[in-house]
Parts: C-alpha cells; structure tokens; sequence
C-alpha cells in the first residue's frame, strides 16, 4: 500500500490521548486534502489575491481566476500553510478563515464539520503541531502524482474503518477490479475513443472516493491523449463525497459535476444521460428506511420511470441500482451508452417468477440491454471474499451481440498477493485482464470452456402449476358448479418451463405449444389425471451463471475408497491397542 498513505497516518500518532483511533479520520482526511489544494494554490496564490482585490463580484472572480490560472476553484485568504505558523496565538481564527475563503465549490470542509475539529485541536493543545506536520509534506501533482493521491487517500480511509470497526468495501473498490471494468466498459467502443478531440461522459452513481471516475480516465488519457472525459458522480457518505470533489478539482475538473446525496431518492442528474456509467453498490444493504420515497416514485413516474420494471427486496438494494444506471444509458438515438456494475452473486438468480428481481432481468433482457456478465475471482475484495460479477450494459449492441448474452468465467484469472488486504488476497495483473478481455472481444469464437454465448430467450421460463383432482369420500373426482374438476390444494405443484424446451425458438411466443409439449412428455406419464391451470402460468427470467460452467468430477472408484477406509480403520486399531496396553 501507498508509503506516501503511511507517512501521512504517521502523523496520526499525534493525536493519541485526546483522539481515539477511530476518530483520527476526521482530523487526518480534511487536513490531508486542504493541504493537498494549498500546494496546488501555491504557485499562483498571489495572482489570485490581486484579483479578489480587484473584482468584488464571485462570478466575475471566478472567470478571471479560470483565465489567470486555468483552474476553476481559488482561494483568496492572505493565509496559507506557509504563513499560519507565524501567528501562534490567531492560528485557529487564521486557519478558519482559510478555510472559509474557498471558492463556492470547494465546500467540502463543511462535510468533516472541520472548523469544529480546529477549536477541538486547539482546545486539546494539538493543532500546532498537526499544522505544522502537514506544512512539510509537498502534496502538490507534481511530486505525488493522482494516483498516489488516490491510494493514500484509499489507505487512510481503510486503516480509519478498521480502527472504527467498519467494513472498507462501501467505499472504495480494488483498483484491479475497477481496471477490468473499464477495460471492458469502454473495449466496445475502442474504436470510437481514438478520435480526435472526443468528449464523453462518465457517471457513477456510487462514486465513493472517486477512484473508478480517476481510473476511468486515465485509461481514456491513454488512448487518447487528445480526449475529454467529463466526470459526473453522486456519493452520499459525507467523507467519501469530500475526498471524490477535492479530488476531481484538483485535476481540474468541474466541481459542480459531483454531488452529495442519496441516488436512489435524490437524483442529482434527474433527466441526464451519460456515455458511459459504472458503479459499485454496495451489497445486501437494506432499503427499508427510504421505501416508501422509492415506491412513491415509481407509482408517479409511470411506465418510463426508472423502478418501474420491478422492485427487489428491500433487505437488497443493489438491483434498485442496476435499473438507475439502466436508464442513464445516452438514448440510441443520440449514440446510445454502456454501464458496467460489480454485484454478487443474488441479482443473477434471486426471486421466483414474477417477483421484482425476475421482472428486473425479464426487462433487461427483453429489452436486450444485457451484453456479458464476468465472474471475478473471488477473495477480490478488502470486506469479502464472495463471488462477484461485472454486469456490462448495452443499448447499442454490435449487430452480432443483438439478442446475445456473453457468460464469461473469470474466476481462474488471478494470482496470489504477498499479503493479505483484509479479505484480500488475489488481484488480477495485467496478463489476467488482457485475458478476460481477449474472451469477450473472441465473443462468439471464445473458448467454450471459460466462454458461454446465449440468446436472451435461453433465460425465460415458465412456472406452470400442475393441478390433480380432489377426490371425494367414494374417491370420485369432485366437481364445481360447472362440472369442472375441483383442485387439491395439497397435491398442487409447480413446474419450471424454460422457453427453449424442445429445442423452440419462439421465445415467449410459443408458450402454449412448449408447455403443453412438456407437460405431455414430463408429467401426463406419472400423474395421468393431472391438468394445467393455464390462468395461473407466470414469466420468469433467472441467469444461471455457474451451472453453465459446471464441470461434472466422478466419485472416486468404490474400491479407492474402500482402500483408503481399511487403512484408517487399521491405524484406529493400532492406536486403541497402544491405549489398552
């Protein structure tokens, strides 16, 4: 992990005895950014004062700052760390007012509630030396690059969580990971990226520290160096959103493009669409608390509402995510979008016919939006060593993706860390991404054994249910006012129909046909008086990721095992008789 994220919790130890180590965050994360945006101030910082002297007005401030210094964001106290020092006795009133003299979009103190922590610092007889051990670390882009940055930033956060006790993973994900996602989020639309003068978007919902917006990027950059990706990101813990905006600023990019708040109640972007979208939600996280304004909203918003393919249960909200970034896609017309998602293993599978997960993948994939699904190694991440998978969006597909889903098995793809990071102990190199994404570029020529292409009908199914008589006390099949034969609730059973039985191709269409076929092949023979309650038939869709993978291991031959039996029993025999003398 980063040297630069050690040094920086080093001067943590400063705060021993006032502070507990789980509230060491809130005094090392707002320090460590406001001393990372006084280094990139420094150069130009007397410019800017002659500026604010000169225009009174914020917004005319900000344009002449914007052409003086190519910046948007600026700060016009006559302090800095290079001078706070000098007045011991007005360093926290100097240090406020420092703080306070930010441009409008640097409002990320206010999320830490700093200046409450500067009077608490004072109070505690810390603040001068906390000052002044953040006045000699050079923070500026030039000596600790972005990604430095980021991995400090990262490694603060994590040796903060694990000191409250919390997990990591709700706020930031493994940089391996996030490079497979982009990898494979912008691998389609590679061709496209390489022109000139290009402008995307990029949105993530979930943007945590901003770590996936800045990998996103950079590998954008480096395709072409001439490209603009405009980042756009919503976060709704406080820090993560403070570190994410510091962040992008610093690298110049529009502040107002990341906001605070809760997604999935408070769109910040409500009627934007993007280029591309990722995320990482987090995983069984109930949604219990905010229901009803999700419910409200999907009653009002009709049909073309985001929720209105289906709600999940609210003991797991990551599929309410999935539906968000579905239609945040850039609409075909205007050149459609990707999204790419990290979710476990439940939104592939969870929920009977009909329920809101089935109706979820139902309007996915009838809508044909789904392109690949990865399997990622699991023990990826730092709070969980489940199994997870990439989700790759398209409302654009290839001509010879349309009515496809790749199934691609990741989860060889990895190689041993040297030391474990929390639950983490494999990452995905460089070779083991190319390989993945070898896979999904090969798409239909793709080894067989780690690759799997499949119409989107070879996910739907029907429920059927499966009636037999109720039998009188003679044992007479009872009958209803119309003489039809009465159901037994208790013989009542269901049967799974999946849309390609015998070989059919009419996709939902042929639902009379298929069921009955089956019903005639698999049922009639065993329960000659059963019947099909054609009312009750449901549409389910379910993506059975691992069963298409599965590979059969026969038993050990009985003899082998028998061996093996005998030896144990003769060692047990030997020990007993040692025992007994």
């Amino acid at each position: 992990m980063s040297k630069l994220g050690t040094f920086i919790w080093s001067i943590a130890d400063q705060l021993r005895g006032p502070y507990r180590p789980n509230q060491y965050g809130t005094v090392i994360l707002p320090f460590t950014i406001l001393r990372r945006l006084d280094c990139i101030l420094e150069p130009d910082r007397e410019v800017v004062r002659e500026l604010a002297a000169k225009f009174d007005n914020p917004n005319r401030l900000k344009v002449e700052v914007k052409k003086a210094t190519d910046r948007p964001f600026y700060n016009t106290s006559k302090y800095s760390f290079a001078n706070l020092l000098a007045d011991p006795d007005g360093l926290a009133d100097n240090l406020a007012d420092y703080v306070d003299r930010f441009s409008d979009d640097v409002d990320v103190f206010e999320y830490f509630d700093f200046k409450k922590e500067i009077l608490a610092l004072e109070k505690a007889g810390l603040l001068r030396e906390i000052v002044k051990s953040f006045g000699t670390v050079d923070l500026h882009p030039s000596v600790v690059s972005n990604s430095d940055m980021g991995d400090a930033f990262e490694y603060i956060i994590r040796k903060f969580n694990e000191a409250a006790n919390e997990t990591s993973g709700d706020h930031y994900t493994p940089r391996d990971a996030i490079r497979l996602l982009v990898d494979l989020l912008f691998a389609e639309k590679g061709a496209d990226l390489t022109e000139g003068g290009i402008v995307r978007t990029l949105y993530d919902p979930t943007a945590g520290t901003g770590g996936m917006l800045s990998l996103a990027e950079e590998h954008l950059l480096a395709q072409n160096p001439d490209a603009r990706l405009r980042l756009y990101g919503q976060e709704y813990n406080p820090q993560s959103y403070a570190i994410c905006k510091s962040d992008l600023l610093a690298k110049g990019h529009d502040g107002t493009n990341i906001a605070f708040g809760n997604t999935l109640t408070d769109d910040a972007f409500k009627n934007r669409q993007f280029d591309f979208c990722m995320s990482n939600p987090p995983y069984g996280v109930d949604w219990k608390q905010y229901a009803k304004a999700i419910k409200d909203e999907r009653d009002s918003a009709g049909p073309y509402g985001r929720f209105a393919p289906g709600l999940p249960s609210t003991s797991d909200g990551q599929m309410l995510f999935l539906l968000h970034l579905a239609h945040k896609m850039r609409a075909p017309e205007d050149g459609g979008g990707r999204v790419g998602i990290i979710m476990n293993g439940s939104p592939l599978f969870n929920g009977a016919a009909e329920s809101g997960p089935s109706n979820i993948r139902r309007w996915l994939l009838e809508n044909d939006l789904v392109d690949a699904i990865v399997a990622l190694p699991t023990n990826m991440f730092f709070n969980t060593g489940i199994a997870t998978y990439i989700w790759i969006l398209d409302n654009t597909k290839q001509p010879e993706r349309k009515g496809k889903v790749q199934l691609i098995d990741g989860t060889s793809f990895w190689t041993k860390m040297r030391k474990n990071l929390g639950s983490k102990n494999r990452e995905m190199g460089d070779d083991d991404r190319a390989e993945v994404v070898r896979l999904y570029a090969d798409f239909d020529d793709a080894d067989p054994e780690l690759s799997k292409v499949l119409s989107n009908d070879e996910f739907g199914y029907w429920t059927v249910t499966v009636e037999r008589p109720l039998l009188d006390e003679d044992e007479t099949p009872a009958v209803d006012r119309k003489g039809k034969p009465r159901p037994d609730a208790k013989k009542r059973d269901t049967e799974n129909v999946p849309f390609t039985y015998g070989g059919s191709t009419a996709g939902a269409a042929g639902k009379t046909e298929v069921v009955q076929a089956y019903f005639d092949a698999e049922v009639k023979p065993y329960v000659p008086d059963a019947w099909i309650d054609w009312v009750k038939i449901k549409i389910g869709y379910e993506i059975p990721f691992t069963r298409q993978f599965y590979k059969y291991i026969p038993p050990r031959p009985l003899a082998e095992i028998d061996a093996d039996l005998e030896k144990q029993v003769a060692i047990i025999i030997h020990l007993m008789s040692e025992v007994e003398g």
